[in-house]
């Protein structure tokens, strides 16, 4: 997800944490640009719009991405992990509205729509 480009190339505050070949060959900024987005689009709410919906865990101050790379890694929270999991087969629902609107391969269409997916692990290219 790193080397694709998700983000804006600006996440996390430090990667120390993940395995140094995660961003190794990232597309990373300090301040964040759209541009090092795979599909060159700004495709994010801000942090303080899924704090005030209360989608943030207090363990993973970044969101569901941080999240999602400490699951990776092995990480185990039952109750957080379910929650997450639904979240992410919710956002699924917008590979239909591609797979519905777009000509197969046209990664033109609905750039927006298909690096939201990319941002929750969803290869939005095969589509």
């Amino acid at each position: 997800m790193f080397e694709l480009g998700v983000f804006n190339g600006h996440y996390f505050d430090s990667y120390n944490e993940f395995p140094a070949e995660w961003t190794k060959n990232a597309r990373l900024s300090p301040v964040g640009d759209p541009m090092l987005n795979f599909f060159e689009v700004a495709a994010s709410q801000p942090l303080s719009v899924w704090q005030a919906k209360g989608w943030i865990y207090d363990d993973d101050p970044r969101g569901w991405f941080q999240w999602y790379c400490r699951y990776y890694l092995g990480r185990r929270i039952p109750a957080e992990d379910q929650r997450q999991i639904k979240r992410w087969k919710a956002i699924r629902r917008h590979a239909g509205q591609i797979k519905k609107y777009c000509m197969p391969g046209d990664l033109t269409c609905r750039r927006r729509q298909r690096q939201a997916l990319l941002h929750w692990a969803y290869d939005s290219r095969k589509i």
